[in-house]
């Protein structure tokens, strides 16, 4: 078996973790937002844990908790056409849902949300400026990123 048969294979049996996973979180959201709200949650969730964990290796959920910066520092910002401020903002309350109904079933501890939640926290008002600016067409915003180039 190839490397990459065996990654396959290992993203295989985390989708069908995930799918779980998501089931749960949906039945959570039964009755506390409307179905709209709650579908959206869900695909949010569901992108993160199933596209962007499982891009580069077999992240678990567990794994995603320390990933979330990279997810909206970088990737959200850059790779996703729809990425602005506002559904940052949105996107970043779905994973914070998501997580804590993984607590509160056991899936990851307390401290490993508490941990997420501050990321995001932190992080939002910066992932927010960022997104802003790559979305704004008046902004250079590669400009300081190879202004090295200038001496050359």
């Amino acid at each position: 078996m190839t490397e990459y048969e065996k990654y396959e294979k290992e993203c295989e049996k985390i989708r069908e973790e995930n799918t779980e996973y998501l089931r749960l979180f949906a039945e959570d959201l039964k009755g506390k937002v409307s179905e709209k709200t709650a579908q959206r949650h869900v695909e949010n969730a569901d992108f993160f844990i199933n596209e962007y964990l499982l891009r580069e290796d077999a992240n678990p959920i567990q794994k995603g908790i320390t990933k979330v910066n990279s997810f909206f520092g970088s990737f959200y910002i850059r790779k996703c056409m729809w990425s602005t401020p506002g559904n940052l903002k949105s996107t970043a309350a779905s994973i914070k849902k998501f997580y804590k109904c993984m607590m509160e079933h056991g899936k990851i501890d307390h401290e490993d949300y508490e941990f997420l939640c501050a990321e995001i926290k932190e992080g939002l008002p910066f992932w927010q400026e960022d997104c802003a600016r790559y979305n704004d067409p008046e902004e250079d915003y590669f400009e300081d990123e190879f202004s090295w180039l200038e001496g050359i």
